[in-house]
């Protein structure tokens, strides 16, 4: 057993004991009835909870395909609160019908009222969605904090990481600055020319590239040039520039309209799930979609790796 699955029965066995806790306070379905016999009942319940909470996961597993563990919450809250709430709705429903007919077999010799009834599962269900709600809001904000503090230290590792990237890459233009007339490049050329349809070119080092950007049928290049941003219009598509970069892995695609080098990223700034990049020398950030924050985040630490 995993520490996400330990974590997973923990939180069950925390839920059910509240709920049992609540049921203790307000004694419903005749619960002072039984005095100290009260407490077995509750015994009982709780149990029943935490077993049906063991049979909602099975559910959601392996009939719904919704898998809920503590591990996704890490790579996307939103995901991890969209799981949690189906989990509640379920299993709510599942706890009422539960305590119903444990109500029915077990409680309705001194309390009639008890026995099955449309009007008991509607009760029953009542006090279980209070408690539920209160529960999942507790959990939400628990694991909400819980995600924001290791999502901002990720993104502290990732502006190391930049920072080691930037480092390098201005060591290795001095050194190649340096050695350029003797060395041979076997590799792809720090050199690019970018074409576009009409047959317009722009060559740059791609060092000195900043980050593209597509701009209808057109796509703006921003690249660093004479001590200052720069920006050329280059009739293309945003694919055919990825393609034509395709050698460099330090030019990532970030956003369905920008390309960025990450050798030019400043900073990441990070919050709650969103990622915005900031350019050396630029004012605007560059956004970063959902879609693409892993594969960023798997690229720096690569080339911080290789590097």
């Amino acid at each position: 057993m995993n520490q996400g699955q330990k974590d997973i029965i923990r939180i069950r066995v925390i839920s059910a004991a509240f709920t049992a806790l609540a049921l203790a306070v307000f004694k419903p379905f005749g619960l002072d009835a039984w005095q100290w016999l009260a407490y077995i009942h509750l015994t009982i319940i709780f149990v029943l909870g935490i077993m049906t909470c063991m049979l909602t996961d099975a559910v959601m597993k392996h009939i719904l395909k919704i898998p809920v563990s503590i591990d996704d919450s890490r790579k996307d809250i939103n995901d991890f609160i969209r799981h949690n709430l189906y989990f509640q709705i379920i299993n709510t429903l599942l706890v009422a019908l539960m305590i119903c007919l444990y109500r029915h077999f077990m409680m309705s010799d001194l309390i009639p009222a008890n026995h099955l009834s449309w009007n008991n599962f509607f009760e029953t269900l009542v006090i279980i969605a209070f408690c539920s709600f209160a529960i999942g809001l507790y959990w939400r904000f628990k694991f909400r904090s819980r995600y924001l503090a290791a999502e901002l230290e990720e993104t502290r590792l990732l502006n190391e990481h930049l920072k080691e990237l930037r480092q390098n890459e201005e060591r290795h233009a001095e050194e190649t600055q340096s050695a350029r007339a003797e060395t041979t490049h076997t590799t792809a050329s720090p050199f690019v020319v970018l074409t576009g349809t009409t047959n317009e070119t722009i060559e740059l080092q791609v060092a000195d590239l900043l980050y593209l950007e597509t701009v209808g049928n057109y796509v703006k290049v921003h690249y660093w040039c004479d001590n200052q941003v720069k920006t050329s219009l280059l009739r293309a598509t945003s694919k055919q520039m990825e393609d034509e970069l395709q050698d460099y892995s330090m030019i990532i695609r970030c956003h369905r309209a920008f390309l960025v080098n990450l050798c030019q990223v400043e900073q990441i700034i990070s919050r709650a799930g969103s990622m915005q990049l900031v350019i050396c020398n630029c004012q605007e950030p560059v956004p970063v979609s959902r879609s693409n924050v892993t594969r960023i985040k798997e690229a720096i630490k690569e080339m911080s790796g290789k590097a």
